[in-house]
């Protein structure tokens, strides 16, 4: 893949920044889910995940990722801005929008910069008429939600059944959902028959999400997380690598 230019980037939220590459008329197929290597000519690369789907880099002429201001260095993050030529290996990762063909059903649970690779999933999925999707998203803080009016937009045309949960202490005036993922909310996603689950956010969020699901009663193969979490033990929540953008190996703390 040749250098890619950044066209723009936008504040997502106050610790992630929207990032998008143009691929100067050049074909990128991937998979909704995977991820991209991004870095500085020359050095090092991390792994963010495509925050758009395939029709949106076909039709937009970019990929589109959603990149934490506290991952890799800080060269690269002052680099982030228009024309600067980044080197892009891709696509990567085997935690894509995988279904059967008769699923109908789907919910995408996500924690923090989590939201990107769901986010291409869910408007992959909803390209499709007949699918029914469900959206459970926590951040710390209601200005930690990225892609929050994209995401209202859509509950209020009735395409997905949302869900916004705070998860950090204050947050005076919020009247929408508090906490973590939880019992209540895993019975509320099966409460009409266990749909396909797309999981994704800090290791600790997604093995104790994968673990409630399965509780309540959605089968272990219709649960889909990143393959490496299959074998990575639950970390505690404060050294966890949370994955969202950027993928184990080269996460930031």
């Amino acid at each position: 893949m040749p250098l890619l230019a950044v066209r723009d980037v936008l504040q997502a939220t106050p610790r992630a920044r929207i990032v998008r590459l143009s691929l100067g008329g050049n074909r990128f197929p991937y998979e909704p889910g995977q991820a991209v290597s991004v870095g500085l000519p020359g050095s090092r690369r991390a792994s963010y995940s495509i925050a758009g789907a395939p029709h949106d880099a076909v039709r937009d002429d970019c990929l589109e990722l959603l990149v934490g201001t506290e991952g890799n260095s800080q060269e690269f993050q002052h680099a982030l801005r228009p024309a600067t030529a980044l080197d892009v290996h891709g696509p990567i990762g085997t935690f894509t929008f995988t279904a059967g063909p008769d699923a109908r059903r789907f919910a995408f649970i996500a924690a923090g910069t989590g939201i990107a690779p769901l986010r291409a999933m869910l408007r992959h999925a909803l390209q499709d008429g007949r699918n029914e999707a469900m959206v459970f998203y926590s951040a710390r803080t209601p200005h930690e939600f990225a892609y929050r009016n994209e995401l209202e937009s859509l509950a209020r045309s009735g395409r997905i059944d949302l869900q916004l949960s705070v998860t950090g202490s204050g947050s005076a005036g919020w009247q929408q959902g508090r906490g973590r993922f939880g019992r209540e909310h895993a019975q509320a996603i099966v409460k009409h028959g266990a749909p396909v689950c797309f999981v994704c956010g800090p290791t600790s969020f997604v093995h104790e999400t994968r673990r409630l699901l399965i509780k309540t009663g959605v089968c272990p193969d219709q649960v889909r997380i990143e393959d490496w979490l299959m074998t990575t033990p639950c970390l505690p929540a404060e050294v966890s690598a949370g994955r969202g953008a950027v993928l184990p190996s080269l996460a930031s703390p």
